[in-house]
């Protein structure tokens, strides 16, 4: 009775871990059948093999476990390569634009805001004289200055501003002080001209002056 129930257990064991026993051809049922009366004569043999395949299971279920693991691994990596490719791709945008910037101010030429030669500024005018001849004051000194043409009287104008605002309460300032014909003359590049053509643009948000104001 032991050995039945030995030679059944071993046609189970041996059917568990192979095609379904209606799948077999007669060949193979007599020779898986073979295999289970030698399992029946040697049970020692039957334990070993079922040890095995025991740890052959256990050793399944850690490797299916690892790479479980090692899947969550490489999703985790795939999505900080994603991540950091987006602040490389962030980083070289900005690598660009800075360039570019860069590129624009080397083109764009520096002005010193001290060489009053360059660009729009405005001086006031506090009078016109024959017979005093300022000119050797004029050179070096950017605050006082003048035109000297010949047979006209000489131009005097005190203060040099790139506001024209600055430029017009300095002028009432002058008045304030006795100089009734101090009025603003504008310069682009040095030179001399209408405060029509310059006044547009650098007033800014404020009222512009009324008629008569200069």
């Amino acid at each position: 009775m032991n050995n039945r129930l030995i030679v059944f257990f071993c046609l189970a064991l041996i059917f568990s871990t192979t095609a379904s026993y209606a799948q077999l051809s007669k060949q193979e049922k007599k020779e898986w059948k073979k295999k289970a009366k030698e399992f029946a004569k040697n049970p020692a043999n039957l334990k070993q093999l079922t040890e095995d395949k025991q740890a052959a299971e256990s050793q399944l279920t850690s490797l299916n476990q690892r790479l479980t693991q090692l899947q969550g691994s490489v999703s985790d990596k795939d999505a900080r390569i994603a991540d950091l490719e987006d602040q490389l791709n962030q980083s070289r945008t900005q690598l660009t634009s800075a360039r570019a910037e860069i590129a624009q101010l080397k083109e764009t030429p520096v002005v010193n805001p001290m060489d009053f030669s360059k660009g729009v500024v405005f001086k006031v005018q506090i009078g016109a004289f024959k017979n005093k001849d300022l000119a050797k004051y004029f050179e070096n000194n950017p605050n006082f200055g003048g035109e000297v043409k010949e047979g006209e009287p000489q131009k005097i104008t005190i203060g040099i501003f790139r506001d024209y605002w600055e430029a017009d309460t300095f002028k009432k300032y002058m008045r304030e002080m006795g100089v009734k014909d101090a009025w603003i003359v504008p310069y682009r590049d040095g030179t001399r001209v209408e405060i029509k053509d310059v006044l547009e643009g650098v007033v800014g948000d404020k009222p512009a002056p009324t008629e008569g104001t200069n």
